[in-house]
């Protein structure tokens, strides 16, 4: 979609512009973006590593790395600052909205294409460390922020979700620069993991992968979808989670009911320390912004519905409610997230 005027709608357009225009009209590309950057370095990192892979980079609606494929979907908002701006308003924050975070990403999904390229998931070595492949992936999970036997690297534990994310988000601690993974996960049963991606990635150093196709999977010129159309679309994927699944861990938290009725209010509590709690969280996990607003103002809701009263020391229920929004805020990320077939 051209303006009157000829121009992009992202030139100067009213954002109400910029809604109604359907993704494949928005005239962003890769070429050209500040995304070149962190690409080429990423490719890079590749090289000297000797692994012959030569990833397709496209814009899509997502970061995903297709089966098949030697090639990464990148998100479209990301190639243009009034889509970064829009995303931070509808979602409360920008995924790879940093050069740091966009290299962190793009490592992850480069694991993903070294995994097809080499079909890696098909060893019996590569099976026994990190498990099925074929394993149907969650719609959502409880992780255990404990676990050594996984490696941290994305936000929300991520490397627990599925063994194809698993092995992804350990080849990206093995591909980033500096990180000193021996050192940093010494005593941790996945560090031998990380030894065997290693010892696996010598062995296919100079090595043309199996998988040759590059072909792009969902590329932006083909979504009709409307940029409003999209974020209804992201936004409902947050929702579904039955609120009266965090009754028992409200009542054990805040420890009053409707009889204290001279204590205050549960619901006024958490409104008056939201951003005290977000922040604790976002400190612990990462941020996800979005399904922690989410999840929150659920939370507030029940409170008022249960008429929950403050029934314990202020700081005691802060510590305690994070722990829960932290725990069930992992729930809608994960129901949130539109899965691709890795």
């Amino acid at each position: 979609m051209k303006t009157n005027s000829g121009r992009s709608p992202l030139d100067g357009s009213p954002e109400e512009t910029i809604l109604d225009t359907r993704l494949c009209d928005l005239g962003v590309s890769l070429e050209g973006s500040w995304l070149e950057a962190p690409i080429r370095g990423v490719v890079n990192e590749l090289a000297n590593r000797g692994l012959r892979l030569r990833p397709a980079f496209w814009l899509s609606d997502d970061w995903f790395s297709p089966e098949g494929i030697i090639g990464v979907a990148i998100p479209f908002y990301l190639a243009h600052p009034r889509l970064k701006r829009l995303e931070r308003k509808q979602m409360l924050e920008v995924e790879g909205g940093t050069l740091a975070q966009c290299r962190k990403l793009l490592r992850h999904e480069i694991g993903h294409a070294v995994q097809h390229a080499f079909e890696l998931h098909r060893r019996p070595r590569w099976q026994a460390r990190f498990g099925n492949s074929s394993r149907p992936y969650p719609e959502y999970y409880r992780p255990n922020p404990a676990s050594r036997r996984h490696v941290l690297h994305l936000a929300y534990w991520y490397a627990q979700a599925h063994p194809d994310e698993d092995f992804a988000e350990t080849f990206a601690i093995w591909l980033t620069p500096g990180s000193r993974w021996r050192e940093r996960y010494a005593g941790w049963p996945a560090l031998r993991k990380l030894e065997y991606v290693d010892q696996l990635m010598s062995e296919l150093s100079g090595q043309p992968p199996r998988v040759r196709s590059r072909a792009r999977v969902e590329p932006i010129s083909g979504l009709r979808q409307t940029v409003r159309e999209y974020y209804a679309a992201k936004r409902a994927r947050f929702e579904g989670v039955s609120n009266n699944l965090y009754d028992a861990d409200l009542r054990r938290i805040f420890g009053a009911d409707s009889a204290s009725s001279g204590r205050e209010r549960a619901a006024n509590f958490l409104r008056r320390n939201g951003p005290r709690i977000r922040k604790m969280v976002a400190q612990g996990t990462g941020k996800r912004e979005y399904a922690l607003e989410v999840v929150l103002k659920d939370m507030i809701v029940r409170c008022r519905e249960l008429d929950l009263r403050v029934g314990h020391p202020a700081e005691d229920i802060l510590i305690d409610f994070a722990i829960l929004l932290a725990a069930r805020s992992v729930e809608y990320v994960y129901r949130g997230r539109e899965w691709h077939a890795l």
